[in-house]
């Protein structure tokens, strides 16, 4: 079942202009998901390839409750239902409809029954308030249109002393890959004050040897 989740307050962004390129988030509204799957599963990506080295970085314990905010095909989401065990609960939280219909489908099929599916907004996650252990944000925070108002939802649904794991693309000048450059609309310093404006306390930068692309950052919300 996709959670339509309400939130108390309203958001208008009217009052926040939007942070990211015009149209980056079209072709991820697709109904055709099929291609999306594919981009998201490629055996070049690293982050697929390398996906249980990431779930065991990101360590969820067992019986608590994760959000991935930006759960795309789900296979994250799937390590994760694992993680937290029966008596845990991962929200897989996504613009897409479709997509969640599909991990709603294909972690059913898994006998996975911890999964709880949420369709988010440009400006919200529309995860309950004070729900969550531990969010996920995974190649993800550049396509958030309304960084603000997303960031204060997410702040709003986590528990205290939650806390936010941000993997990044490196956007480096001379460095980075030009798709990235032209993709990614700011780099690590620029989304960490973001995130530390939004009332976080930076905790830590992992080390991702097996991810030579991104940076994996660790937040809590004190």
């Amino acid at each position: 079942m996709i959670l339509h989740v309400g939130l108390d307050g309203v958001f208008l962004r009217a009052a926040q202009e939007s942070s990211v390129k015009p149209g980056i988030n079209e072709r991820w509204r697709s109904d055709n998901i099929q291609p999306l799957i594919e981009t998201l599963e490629s055996v070049n990506r690293d982050i697929y390839q390398n996906r249980k080295q990431l779930a065991e970085l990101v360590k969820p314990v067992s019986g608590s409750t994760l959000a991935d905010v930006g759960a795309g095909s789900g296979f994250m989401v799937e390590e994760f239902a694992r993680a937290v065990g029966g008596s845990g609960t991962v929200y897989a939280v996504d613009i897409n409809l479709k997509l969640l219909e599909q991990i709603e489908d294909r972690t059913s099929r898994q006998g996975l029954r911890n999964i709880r599916t949420i369709l988010a907004t440009d400006d919200s996650s529309r995860l309950p308030p004070a729900s969550v252990d531990l969010v996920f944000i995974c190649d993800t925070y550049h396509h958030f249109e309304y960084p603000k108002s997303t960031l204060q939802t997410i702040f709003d649904a986590l528990k205290p002393g939650g806390e936010i794991v941000l993997v990044e693309f490196k956007r480096i000048s001379g460095e980075s890959e030009d798709w990235i450059l032209n993709h990614v609309r700011a780099g690590k310093k620029e989304f960490t004050q973001e995130i530390l404006d939004a009332g976080f306390q930076f905790l830590k930068e992992q080390e991702v040897p097996f991810l030579p692309r991104n940076y994996v950052l660790r937040f809590r919300k004190p």
